[in-house]
This record gives structure tokens, sequence and C-alpha cells, in this order.
């Protein structure tokens, strides 16, 4: 037997992929829970260059950086925007994934006009109107605050950007070519995604697993991290 072969193969690398006019910060309560995984920031997010005008084209830098830091074998989580960012991925460079986990996020993530107009017109009040849609009824006030500041805070052209990406986004045809193990996860309550589009995951992808956490809203992995992070163990 060669050293090769005798040698077991590395643990995959969990990597945290965020939503729309997001940071690697949203995750912070599951990098509690796993300590030696990544939350990558997306292109843009931080202030510094610039963002993505397609979902394909923020896998693709991805890609760059999972090769650039030696992530593979990676399991990918996205949280909606981050979730369609992990379906990309999985459709162009399956031979990098042990599996995706997918967050409040569907197959095709068509945007309201109200809210693509309004994140042009009116930035500040269509933030703050997301982010009452973002939360399951009943959310504690001070969690929609502290994710309104934290939207604010990312480059508005780049949120934009972020939406026209997620409303131009279809992968719902190609489903079936994705074979990795494909964890879906959802809240009951969630505006932005709709149960449904947790279910028509679970339906067509080949090797999908489905959680749905009763009562909580679109901002899951925030609303009710006990569950999620149990879910991804």
């Amino acid at each position: 037997m060669s050293d090769d072969a005798a040698r077991p193969a590395p643990a995959p690398c969990l990597v945290f992929v965020h939503g729309a006019g997001a940071t690697g910060d949203t995750w912070e309560l599951q990098r509690l829970a796993f300590p030696a995984a990544v939350a990558v920031d997306l292109p843009g997010h931080r202030g510094a260059g610039a963002g993505r005008r397609r979902i394909e084209d923020y896998a693709a830098w991805l890609r760059g950086t999972v090769d650039e830091q030696g992530w593979r074998p990676a399991v990918l989580a996205g949280h909606s925007m981050g979730g369609a960012i992990a379906l990309a991925y999985a459709l162009a460079f399956p031979e990098d994934l042990a599996g995706i986990v997918l967050i409040a996020t569907g197959a095709r993530l068509r945007v309201a006009p109200a809210i693509l107009n309004g994140l042009q017109t009116d930035y500040p009040g269509t933030v703050d109107l997301m982010i009452r849609q973002f939360l399951a009824p009943g959310a504690d006030p001070r969690l929609a605050a502290r994710l309104g500041a934290a939207m604010l805070a990312v480059p508005a052209g780049v949120t934009v950007g972020d939406f026209q990406a997620c409303d131009a986004f279809d992968g719902m045809a190609r489903l079936g070519e994705i074979r990795i193990p494909a964890l879906v996860i959802g809240g009951s309550e969630d505006q932005m995604t709709p149960p449904k589009y947790a279910d028509y995951l679970d339906a067509h992808l080949p090797r999908a697993r489905r959680v749905r956490i009763e009562g909580a809203g679109h901002m899951v992995h925030v609303e009710r991290p006990r569950e999620v992070n149990e879910a991804i163990r």
C-alpha cells in the first residue's frame, strides 16, 4: 500500500457565505459553534473594491479564494444569496466540494420590483422595510436594529448589485446535476424565501435533506442559531 493510499482524506473545510447586503459577521453564532470554519466577506462588502453583478461571478471569486487558501474539500454553507452562490459553485466546480448547506434560499430568487427600485431611490427606508420582512413576527427589536445597522454599513451600490444578481439567478432546471449531499434549512415564517423554495430544493436535489425550523424567519441562522448549528453538525 502506498503512503498516499494509507493517508486519511482531509476533513472538509466548512465555509460560510453570507447573503445580499451582509458580511461574514452574520455568521458570528455559527463561528462560535464551529471554530475551525471560515466566513468569507464577498468582494466590496467591507467597502474595498467592487461587488459582483452575477451570482456566477461571485461563485468564480469564491472558487479563487478556496483555491488560494487551500480549503478543498469544502462544504459551502450559504444564506439567501450565499445559498445561490453555493448552488452555482456546485454546478461549476463540483470536484471542490464535499457538500453544501442551503439556508433560507432557493433555486430562483426573484426580487420584488419595489425592493429593487426602493434600494436605488430610498436606500435607508427600503433597508428598514426589508429588515422587518427578514424576521419572524415577534422577533426582538434589538435584533432588527442590529441587522439594519449592519446592512446600512455595506455600500449601497454593492447591495443593489447583490439584489440584481439574485433577481437574475435561476438554477431550477439544473438542480438534478448536483450530486453532492445538500442540507436544506428554512424557517416556517420566512417571507423572503418562503418554505416552498426549500421544498423545491428538497424535491429536486438528488441528495437533499430538509430541515424546517418552526417559527423562524428569513434570518433563521441568527434567530435560531442552536437549531441551525445542530442541523449542520
